[in-house]
């Protein structure tokens, strides 16, 4: 399906630990737009669909509509920090182009 990497599970249980009102599931989305052709949207959400597909992975939770899988199926999820930023990484093999932001791609 998705792997998340180490410094992306720390990352995602850093922000819900750090949330008062914390949602039990990562959302993967991908949606239409920017300047390569799709995106990647990352939320937390509190419930799952009969269309979501869901897996754990270190006690995070995530769930993506079968739509989305599609296009993110083998997909590694990274977290990094540096001088110049920091973020989450979408390692995707199913992308035949991105853009220069990283969150960006075509197929």
């Amino acid at each position: 399906m998705i792997k998340l990497s180490e410094n992306a599970v720390k990352q995602i249980q850093s922000i819900k630990s750090s949330e008062a009102d914390a949602k039990p599931y990562l959302r993967i989305k991908v949606k239409r737009g920017g300047c390569s052709g799709f995106s990647y949207k990352l939320d937390f959400d509190d419930s799952k669909t009969d269309k979501d597909k869901a897996f754990s992975q270190d006690d995070v939770e995530v769930i993506i509509d079968s739509q989305s899988l599609l296009y993110v199926m083998g997909m590694t999820l990274d977290f990094e920090g540096g001088l110049n930023g920091s973020g989450f990484v979408f390692s995707n093999p199913n992308a035949t182009k991105t853009c220069g932001c990283g969150s960006s791609f075509a197929v």
